[in-house]
This record gives C-alpha cells, sequence and structure tokens, in this order.
C-alpha cells in the first residue's frame, strides 16, 4: 500500500511555514514598510496650519445685534474641531500624535479664545459689573480652560475613560453660540462701553507680554544651540494666540465702530489688527533658535517676538485713548 509522504520537521496542517526564515522576514519587512508609509503619508495628511487671514464667519453666523468678535471666536475653535480635527491630544499610534506644530497652533488659537472669555464673563457681558455673570459665558470659559491634550483615557489620573479636550471644546463653542443668540433675542449683554473695550484690550495686551516673556526666556536660556527642539513648540503656540487675536479684534472693529470712530482710533487699531496678521503669518520651513547676531543661523523667536511687542504697544496706545 502507498503511503503519503511526511517530511520530518513539517505540518501536515502548514504550521511548519511559519518555521521558514523567509516567511518571518517578509513579515518583517511588510510591517517595516507600512510603519515607514503609515506615519510620513499619514502626518502628511493630517498637518493642516490653518493660518488664513481671509478667515471670517458667515453674516448668518451672527445674530442681528450680537456680537462679531464672539462669533469669530466659536467659529475658530469649531473649524479646529470640528473641521481641522483636533490633534494636540491624539495618541501615539496615529500619525497626527507625532505631529507638534499643528498641535500647539491650536492650543494657540485656544488659549486666546479663552483668554477673551474672560473678559466676555467679567465685563462685556455684564452690566457695569455688578450684574448677574452669564450662565453660557461661565460654561464657554470653564470648557475652554480644559486641557487640550486630554484623549479618551487619562491614565495619569484614572483607568476609566474621560472627557475627551474636544467633547469639551465642543460645549464651549455652543455656550458662546447660544450667549450670542441671547445677546441677539437682548436676553443678555454685551455691554459696548469704552470701559469695556479698554478692559478687553488691556487683558490682550498682558497676555501678548507673557507671551513676549516666554519667547525671551527661550531665547535667553537655549538660543544659539542646534538642539533645541522644543523653540518650535513655542514657536507655533505663540503664532496660534497671534492669529486668533487678530480674528478677534477684527471683530470687535466691528462690534465697537461707532466708539472706535469717534475716538479716532481706526488707524491706530488697524495697525494693532496688522501687527498680529505679522505674526500670524510667520511660517519658516525649520524654525531656529540662533544667536541673536548670528550670520548663518536666524533667530525666528526673536523675529516674532518684534511684530508682537510691536502689535501690544499700541494695545496700550489704543487703551490709554479709551480712558480719556
Amino acid at each position: 500500500m502507498a503511503r503519503s509522504k511526511v517530511f520530518i520537521g513539517e505540518s501536515t496542517d502548514g504550521r511548519g511555514l511559519w518555521r521558514r526564515p523567509w516567511v518571518w522576514r517578509s513579515l518583517v519587512a511588510i510591517c517595516a514598510a507600512i510603519i515607514l508609509l503609515y506615519y510620513p503619508i499619514g502626518m502628511i495628511v493630517a498637518n493642516k496650519v490653518d493660518d488664513d487671514p481671509s478667515f471670517a464667519v458667515a453674516t448668518s453666523a451672527v445674530p442681528q445685534g450680537g456680537s462679531a468678535a464672539v462669533a469669530v471666536a466659536a467659529a475658530l475653535v469649531d473649524r479646529e474641531v470640528n473641521r481641522n480635527g483636533w490633534v494636540a491630544n491624539d495618541p501615539f499610534f496615529l500619525p497626527s500624535g507625532v505631529l507638534d506644530n499643528m498641535p500647539n497652533f491650536q492650543q494657540g488659537i485656544v488659549d486666546a479664545v479663552s483668554t477673551f472669555a474672560i473678559e466676555l464673563r467679567d465685563q462685556l457681558g455684564r452690566v457695569r459689573g455688578s450684574g448677574a455673570v452669564d450662565k453660557d459665558l461661565l460654561e464657554a470659559l470653564s470648557t475652554l480652560q480644559y486641557s487640550g491634550t486630554k484623549w479618551v483615557f487619562d491614565l495619569s489620573t484614572s483607568i476609566l475613560p474621560t472627557a475627551t479636550s474636544e467633547a469639551q471644546y465642543r460645549k464651549g463653542i455652543k455656550a458662546l453660540e447660544a450667549y450670542n443668540a441671547n445677546v441677539g433675542a437682548g436676553t443678555a449683554v454685551f455691554d459696548r462701553r469704552a470701559d469695556n473695550l479698554q478692559a478687553v484690550i488691556t487683558r490682550i495686551a498682558l497676555d501678548v507680554g507673557s507671551l513676549s516673556a516666554a519667547l525671551d526666556k527661550q531665547i535667553r536660556e537655549n538660543g544659539g544651540s542646534l538642539l533645541d527642539f522644543t523653540c518650535d513648540d513655542l514657536f507655533y503656540r505663540v503664532k496660534g494666540t497671534a492669529y486668533a487675536y487678530h480674528m478677534i479684534l477684527k471683530g470687535l472693529r466691528a462690534d465697537f465702530g461707532p466708539l472706535i470712530e469717534e475716538r479716532r482710533l481706526g488707524p491706530l487699531w488697524d495697525s494693532a489688527v496688522d501687527g498680529f496678521a505679522e505674526v500670524a503669518s510667520l511660517s519658516p520651513m525649520i524654525v531656529w533658535n540662533g544667536t541673536i547676531d548670528g550670520q548663518l543661523m536666524p533667530n525666528h523667536l526673536v523675529g516674532e517676538g518684534f511684530f508682537l511687542l510691536r502689535a501690544r504697544s499700541q494695545l496700550y496706545e489704543i487703551a490709554d485713548i479709551l480712558l480719556k
């Protein structure tokens, strides 16, 4: 009787195939190819530093009698969360989790919007500071000040799922939109007084001062080093904040148009807006923190800080005029 041939060291069910070296080498090569394509291509697709200076909200997004600045603030966060995709909290296994410029730019935008929300809660959204705090503005501020790096799980605090950054920011967007709708309906306050505008401008100028201090610290401690791998993080966070202030100030220009014209602030206001636009437009291929007087390696933080401080000085000029 003829017998089936069975080779020593092999299995008739195919398991012997996995003992062959060429199989493992092929699997390793395939995995390496996937990783090498997955991250670079994924990063290119996900990366978007959206510094479009022509960004504007639709006329229909600003309620009749509402605030253009509030509408812009809500639209900026909505764009980053719901259109561009929030990447600052993406885990390492996603290609966007390796990005650093885009997430810092996005967090800079939210930083600026949350700073503006402070003055909305404390000044613009109350009657001379003695009225009750608007509940929607309280909600907006608390959610927009939430960390931008919270994913579904935060093992540093709990093994259970947690509220993500996107979920909190979406609440903040809805709260700003609800407040603005109430302003248009006459059931919420947006007090267009000179002292309120002065408070907002001063708050922005103070925040810009803290940004310039951070730039100064980075330059003094790491300037001239080729190994400064964090200077681009700060550069893009400042860029995002400046971009958002550029947009918010344009909205305030519309909200306080008669007052700005009455105080003859138009040219100075527009110059300050342009200063923030200059910061937002800076986009070097590689961000360098070189020596201030270097010949070969520039210092992009210095250039960013120059335009930032120029805009800050103009904001203080505006605030001084509003006090008179």
